[in-house]
């Protein structure tokens, strides 16, 4: 059985209300349910995800922009009373929509946490000892890419010791991808998840970058 793994970001694009989610997230779940493979996401993800979701996705915030623009562009003539009305109404429908989904987030991260092809898994102290040396070393920028990072690279390698093979981590932040912006190797990095037997793909397609043939 291959072995994906996914981060904070996943579980924002699959989780967050409906128009901030990515559905190659949402189909991810679905072929891992299909048995393509078992998803594994460290604990620490749920918080920073909840975090993130609730703090970028507010309704008052994106929507009170277009109210200024109506409070001034509707007298000035630029936008119609009939248009203005019928966006302020799509506008209150939106902020409905959004607190709904932000009412029913823990709700939502439960029934993730109850997936039997989903193994949220918490750091070990091996793990928690490699994410310090990851961070003494400078592998890593971020607080918490240092914890998600170690905890990906100990758990593939107990998966691969234990028999396991193709495994692969699902890696949408370019902080943590073996590759920099300009498609140019991160040495360091990527000996890393070398030498977990990780292979990291850049979407959650699991396409790319193509998986090497003799990769182990």
């Amino acid at each position: 059985m291959p072995h994906v793994f996914v981060e904070s970001n996943w579980l924002f694009a699959f989780a967050a209300p409906a128009h901030h989610q990515v559905p190659d997230a949402a189909e991810l779940l679905n072929r891992a349910r299909r048995g393509d493979f078992t998803i594994h996401m460290p604990n620490v993800c749920i918080g920073e995800a909840r975090q993130a979701i609730t703090t970028k996705c507010q309704p008052r915030k994106e929507a009170d922009a277009i109210r200024r623009f109506l409070s001034w562009s509707e007298p000035a003539g630029d936008v119609t009373k009939a248009d203005a009305a019928v966006t302020r109404a799509i506008l209150d429908k939106y902020e409905n929509s959004l607190k709904r989904d932000l009412d029913d987030l823990d709700n939502s991260l439960r029934r993730l946490a109850e997936l039997p092809y989903l193994k949220i898994f918490g750091l070990d102290d091996e793990m928690l000892a490699l994410a310090t040396k990851l961070a003494l070393d400078g592998v890593a920028a971020k607080p918490f890419d240092h914890a998600i990072l170690a905890s990906i690279l100990v758990r593939s390698s107990n998966l691969w010791d234990a028999g396991e093979r193709e495994i692969s981590f699902c890696e949408a932040d370019a902080d943590l991808q073996p590759w920099d912006r300009y498609g140019n190797g991160k040495p360091t990095l990527k000996a890393a998840y070398d030498k977990a037997h990780v292979w990291v793909y850049g979407d959650y397609t699991l396409t790319q970058p193509p998986r090497g043939k003799d990769f182990e």
